[in-house]
């Protein structure tokens, strides 16, 4: 999260701000542990009580655990807007949005009916599964991810539609090819029977009855195989850019011009010249005074050695 949220004033807001928003105080690791273990825990009351079983034996307890999580975890969030100068700015961000998506189902139950909404109050409570998402937030390598999804948005978004391309034109063809009552009853349909098939996944509810039919399976399925490596290949690609642009620096050298340095380095790997020419290479303060030293040694050792007056 590229957010550059500052604490809200000094005193109690700072100090929350650095426990909350940062990870380099005990206090502040002691905040993220703890909040990591109620996320699993709530996301572990939501799957247990989808189980019908669990939810017979169980269900007052999940129901309690429920209520004190979102009490906690809605608690959080308004200390978090509290310690923040632009409280706005950090609920228009993605965590900010999953913050309010974890725990307005919750309250929102209070106002539905359950009577007259029981799809609503499942729906709500299903999206309650959004707060395993503010685990990334703990995730160092998560921004890594995110900005490569974004380089890579453009070749995804291509090859997704070269997909449907031809997923629709062998769908119309199978349509055209195979019968009703092979399963083929629609173009729609047909392009189900194309996207298992290219996945390879074959569920084997729509299988066609024809030899051309079945030849014309079979290259779709290679095909299927040959596409796959194609986003892998490209996300892969925009991973590794990320990486190198997050460790290494595209300044070059000013004394040999090799550009492949760590940010963190402070000379050239190759040629050993200082790197940041907005300050003095520590090497010549040394060396100066070092040449200061042996010429101040030098002129006491002269005037020992001059002749005196008599």
């Amino acid at each position: 999260m590229n957010l550059h949220l500052t604490p809200g004033g000094e005193g109690l807001r700072a100090r929350l701000f650095h426990i909350i928003f940062e990870s380099d105080t005990p206090g502040a690791k002691a905040f993220d542990i703890a909040l990591i273990v109620a996320i699993l825990i709530s996301v572990g009351v939501i799957l247990l009580g989808s189980v019908e079983r669990y939810a017979e034996h169980y269900g007052a307890l999940f129901f309690y655990v429920e209520w004190i999580l979102t009490l906690l975890f809605s608690l959080e969030l308004i200390v978090r807007i509290y310690c923040l100068e632009r409280p706005l700015l950090y609920l228009k961000s993605f965590y900010g949005i999953v913050d309010l998506i974890a725990i307005l189902p919750t309250w929102l139950v209070l106002l539905v009916p359950g009577a007259h909404g029981l799809v609503i109050v499942r729906i709500l409570r299903v999206l309650r599964i959004f707060r395993i998402l503010r685990l990334m937030e703990f995730v160092g390598e998560a921004g890594l991810l995110i900005d490569a999804l974004k380089r890579s948005l453009r070749q995804i978004l291509l090859f997704f539609f070269s997909i449907f391309m031809v997923v629709t034109l062998f769908a119309a063809l199978m349509y055209t090819i195979e019968s009703p009552e092979a399963g083929f009853t629609s173009i729609p349909m047909s392009m189900y029977w194309a996207i298992v098939s290219m996945t390879t996944v074959g569920y084997g509810d729509i299988v066609p009855a024809t030899a051309l039919g079945k030849a014309i399976t079979m290259v779709l399925m290679l095909l299927g195989y040959s596409i796959i490596a194609v986003p892998t290949g490209v996300f892969s690609a925009q991973v590794i850019r990320s990486i190198r642009e997050d460790r290494y620096s595209e300044e070059a050298c000013p004394g040999c011009g090799h550009d492949r340095h760590e940010k963190r380095a402070h000379y050239c790997l190759r040629c050993g010249t200082w790197l940041d020419e907005d300050s003095e290479d520590p090497r010549k303060k040394d060396n100066d005074k070092k040449e200061e030293a042996q010429k101040s040694s030098g002129e006491g050792d002269a005037d020992k050695n001059a002749p005196q007056d008599s």
